[in-house]
């Protein structure tokens, strides 16, 4: 009692500060990666991709080890970030590619109701269509700041200099009122040069240290992970120039740096997935003048709905005050004011994930739906409809995994013998229930749900799953999961891909390899 007695009393007390000191207001930097997955990063012991900045901000602040977003793909894993709520309760924000229901405020436009100076550079919430009830394009994000642009050091890396349009940002920020700038790099998603990150990046395939289960071990895979680290590493220099401009300028101490990426990484069996390696993202945090001791690591769950809940009150308000729906995620004050080195507060012990439709590809445009818990060292996911296909239809490219050499050597391999366990892994179907000791198995290769062993804890988790996500009001706990299919693909030229593709319409699949296309149905 007396120990949450006065992790409360931190809490309020900062609270109250920022509610009556408004110098006290933390300028916020949000970093944010595209496909960046758990553990690449110096701070993590990785030692294939070099990322300074990173691990700066985790040395003066703090490293999260259980950080996860509750949808491994980019416009909803966002969407949650922007909200403080799950997918699941953002109607048809739960799917890619979706028309964002103007109900649902995001707090950059929250801020800026309350006079902060909001902006963001490239990569905001995407892809989809926001527009608001008379039907104009949102600023889910603030105002664009993209003037600057710089030769990128590979064919794949965009060609913005972020660094460069957040110094136009700050510039352009007034002096009185309180920041909050989104980073928002299109680094390491698809597609990469091949070959960049030995050719440019000076790195060797010998330097990669453990390949996970679900890929061959072999030259092609290797390349391709050196490729993305190159990415990650682009990144993470422009992470470095803004810190150093911050420094400059004097406004670093009372800056709150985030720094995270949307889901895992883009390869087979990760994004667009629910496996831990999916949905389990790198997060660092510093903030010289607020947080209580920096240099900690934290190993409680948060997730991404936490995000949004912790920016309002660190802005002073309460979350009434903002117009957005009421958030299913908690403030992490309680983490960035205590002093606490691992376990922080015992009650953040597992994080809800899942998934609605993300790519096209499937027979009218539908999803795979999943919901998943992860608890202690358990991973529990239950698929609803295991008669499709988890990476999207074979004859129309596996829509649901982004094309690459990982991927294009998968289904070579598989067409050459049927039995590869590599393409029963990463395209395969699905049982119904899946459960991995992430401990043991943290690659999640081997289901233990058909396991009489752990029969009583595949339960358990089943059933505290399913009560939070009816407290939570999930349509799918109720029988109505059929309307996250009825809401309509964004993108009209790739709509009802799958019955246009069957009947010879010639379509593009951009972020897949013509190659990838299989030339028959495989069920």
């Amino acid at each position: 009692m007396k120990k949450l007695i006065i992790a409360l009393g931190l809490t309020i007390t900062a609270s109250l500060f920022a509610q009556t000191n408004r110098s006290a207001f933390p300028n916020i930097l949000f970093a944010i990666a595209d496909d960046w997955g758990y553990g690449h990063a110096g701070a993590y012991g990785c030692k294939w991709t070099k990322t300074p900045a990173f691990d700066r901000v985790a040395d003066q602040g703090i490293l999260f080890s259980r950080a996860y977003t509750p949808n491994a793909k980019c416009a909803p894993s966002r969407a949650c970030i922007l909200t403080g709520r799950n997918s699941w309760q953002l109607k048809a924000a739960a799917n890619h590619v979706p028309y964002f229901p103007p109900e649902f405020k995001t707090f950059f436009e929250a801020l800026d109701e309350q006079g902060w100076f909001v902006g963001h550079t490239t990569k905001g919430w995407a892809p989809g269509i926001a527009t608001n009830t008379a039907g104009k394009p949102r600023e889910m994000t603030g105002k664009a700041f993209n003037a600057r642009n710089a030769k990128p050091p590979a064919t794949g890396i965009g060609p913005s200099d972020y660094a460069a349009n957040f110094s136009d940002f700050l510039d352009a920020a007034p002096k009185t009122k309180p920041w909050c700038f989104w980073y928002g790099a299109v680094e390491p998603h698809r597609s990469y040069e091949y070959g960049s990150g030995v050719a440019k990046g000076g790195k060797k395939t010998t330097d990669v240290d453990c390949v996970p289960g679900y890929w061959p071990d072999n030259e092609t895979v290797r390349n391709d992970l050196l490729d993305y680290a190159f990415e990650v590493e682009h990144f993470d220099r422009h992470l470095g120039r803004m810190l150093a401009e911050l420094e400059k300028r004097g406004l670093l101490d009372n800056t709150l740096v985030v720094v995270t990426s949307d889901h895992g990484m883009p390869f087979p069996r990760v994004k667009g997935q629910a496996y831990d390696p999916s949905n389990r993202i790198p997060l660092a945090m510093m903030w010289k003048n607020g947080l209580r001791k920096p240099g900690r690591q934290v190993n409680d769950f948060v997730s991404f709905i936490d995000l949004a809940p912790t920016f309002i009150e660190l802005a002073g308000l309460k979350w009434a005050q903002t117009g957005m729906p009421i958030a299913a995620g908690r403030s992490l004050t309680d983490i960035l004011f205590s002093e606490k080195t691992g376990t922080v507060n015992p009650a953040r012990d597992h994080v809800l994930i899942g998934k609605e439709r993300h790519d096209v590809g499937r027979p009218h445009d539908w999803g795979y739906p999943i919901r998943g818990i992860i608890k202690g060292d358990l991973l529990y996911v239950r698929n609803y409809e295991t008669n499709r296909w988890p990476a999207g239809n074979p004859e129309t490219g596996y829509l649901n995994c982004d094309g690459g050499a990982t991927k294009t050597f998968i289904l070579d391999a598989h067409r050459k013998n049927t039995d590869d366990p590599y393409w029963a892994l990463c395209f395969g179907k699905h049982l119904s229930e899946e459960l991995y000791d992430l401990k043991r198995d943290p690659d999640c290769v081997r289901n233990l749900a058909t396991d009489p062993a752990f029969a009583g804890r595949t339960r358990e988790l089943e059933q505290q799953m399913v009560s939070e996500l009816k407290a939570q009001e999930d349509p799918r706990m109720f029988g109505r999961g059929g309307v996250f299919e009825q809401y309509p693909y964004a993108n009209a030229s790739q709509r009802n891909f799958h019955e246009r593709y069957m009947k010879g319409e010639k379509l593009k699949a951009g972020w897949v390899e013509e190659s990838d296309f299989e030339k028959q149905p495989l069920d």
